[in-house]
């Protein structure tokens, strides 16, 4: 007769592998973005349970006694899950920063559109696509596998044994977010130089040329020259979106 004690104890550890896993995924760019369909990140943070399964299994707590103890261990790794994916999403909205100073200094701020990489909500043009540009870029340059590694990395460092740290927590998502925020700002430096010059020239011609249209001549200008400006230093402002989420991601890594 074949025994199944083994089958509640295994279900317990996938169950708490899958809470922490699932949840991250859920959050974590390029992988959890909301554009891919939701039975597929599902599917995967399922497939991705299983393969650390045996090798993560050994730091899961024994199976409680007790429903509660269960449901307290389940909602602990729920809560690690979200934290960390929440930090790693919180990391790439400096594109968000980037797209609103570059469309205000180069006269599309009226460019507006829906964002699917940020929940649907109404931005810059230019922020939607330097989002879309920032995703493709961590498939081309193989970053997800870092995420994925740093899923894993994640039981060395908050293991479920432990009790949540949040003080810790809020000080890290206060530091990623004010990183992502320099980092909008490093990217869009150029623009914000070029619109301080460039305004300022167009108001001393206007003082010299009180007849002028300034406006009609100004408009066409700042947006032909944002455009250059764009392509001339797209490669120099992904860089740095690029570097910055790997220094993230190598936090949660504890590396």
């Amino acid at each position: 007769m074949i025994s199944l004690n083994w089958l509640p104890e295994t279900a317990y550890t996938y169950l708490v592998i899958f809470s922490r896993v699932g949840a991250m995924m859920m959050l974590i760019p390029a992988l959890g973005e909301m554009t891919i369909p939701s039975r597929m990140r599902l599917s995967f943070a399922l497939m991705m349970a299983g393969v650390l399964y045996p090798i993560v299994a050994d730091q899961i707590p024994p199976l409680p006694t007790d429903l509660l103890g269960i449901v307290v261990i389940v909602l602990h790794e729920i809560a690690v899950g979200l934290i960390l994916g929440s930090i790693a999403r919180l990391a790439v909205s400096g594109t968000q920063t980037a797209g609103a100073v570059i469309a205000s200094a180069s006269g599309l701020s009226l460019a507006q559109a829906a964002d699917p990489t940020n929940g649907g909500v109404q931005g810059a043009l230019i922020g939607a696509f330097l989002s879309f540009l920032g995703i493709a870029l961590i498939f081309a340059t193989d970053l997800h596998h870092v995420a994925l590694s740093a899923v894993h990395d994640s039981y060395m460092i908050f293991t479920p044994r432990e009790p949540l740290m949040f003080g810790d927590a809020a000080q890290t998502v206060i530091d990623v977010v004010s990183g992502a925020f320099v980092v909008g700002v490093q990217m869009s430096a150029p623009f914000i130089v070029f619109g301080l010059v460039f305004n300022l020239g167009m108001g001393i011609l206007s003082r010299l040329m009180p007849q002028l249209q300034v406006f009609f001549i100004a408009m066409p200008a700042t947006v032909g020259v944002g455009l250059v400006l764009m392509a001339l230093l797209l490669t120099m402002m992904m860089g740095l979106y690029l570097t910055h989420y790997e220094g993230v991601l190598a936090m949660l890594r504890g590396v």
